[in-house]
């Protein structure tokens, strides 16, 4: 019994220590594509969270790592615009030249998000992104691109609401553990809904 509590233990502290590393870390390289998840948006406004997000991958396209933005997320019920839709409008708002903006607007969930990439990457070519979300949902989100077949690196935000107090980091820290550990066991989503975590 108390090997068994151990094991779990370990496993829980170790993928927290991962969650938490990969969160610290910024792989960013020249790749095809960078790829924003998506969060809120509101009548074509992107959230804060979703800003920060298009702000950090408009700072890999404008150094020069990235040719073209993937923009992903579907819509709510009511809403006019998708979450991928208002990321474009965003990104070329900023100066991104509309060619080089390719939204996907699926996904519900980072898993379907994903997986839409995927088969968008297959279509143009494209083998090699950096996944652009919070620093929490990095490592999560970079093991499923890497899963469905998208040889991804992962390039965090360092803004916005979700890395403002220590409080709020601690909480993602464990969501994100909790949610990682499930896709292992179930290669299903784990979604955190109302929390932007896409």
């Amino acid at each position: 019994m108390f090997g068994a509590l151990l094991v779990l233990l370990l496993v829980v502290g170790g993928t927290g220590f991962r969650v938490w590393q990969v969160a610290r870390a910024d792989e960013r390289r020249p790749v095809d594509i960078g790829v924003v998840l998506g969060a809120a948006q509101y009548h074509g406004e992107p959230s804060e969270v979703l800003e920060a997000r298009l702000d950090h991958a408009l700072e890999l396209y404008q150094d020069g790592l990235v040719d073209h933005v993937v923009t992903v997320g579907g819509r709510q019920q009511g809403d006019e615009y998708t979450e991928a839709q208002a990321g474009k409008k965003w990104l070329v708002e900023h100066g991104v030249p509309e060619g080089n903006v390719v939204p996907v607007d699926v996904g519900s969930d980072t898993i379907g998000s994903v997986r839409a990439v995927d088969r968008l990457a297959d279509r143009r070519g494209w083998e090699t992104a950096l996944i652009v979300s919070d620093p929490w949902h990095s490592l999560r989100a970079r093991t499923m691109a890497n899963d469905v077949g998208l040889t991804t690196w992962a390039s965090p935000t360092r803004s916005g609401p979700m890395v403002q107090t220590r409080e709020i980091q601690f909480n993602y820290v464990l969501r994100e553990t909790a949610g990682l550990l499930f896709y292992r066991l179930t290669h299903a989503p784990a979604e955190v809904s109302g929390f932007g975590l896409g």
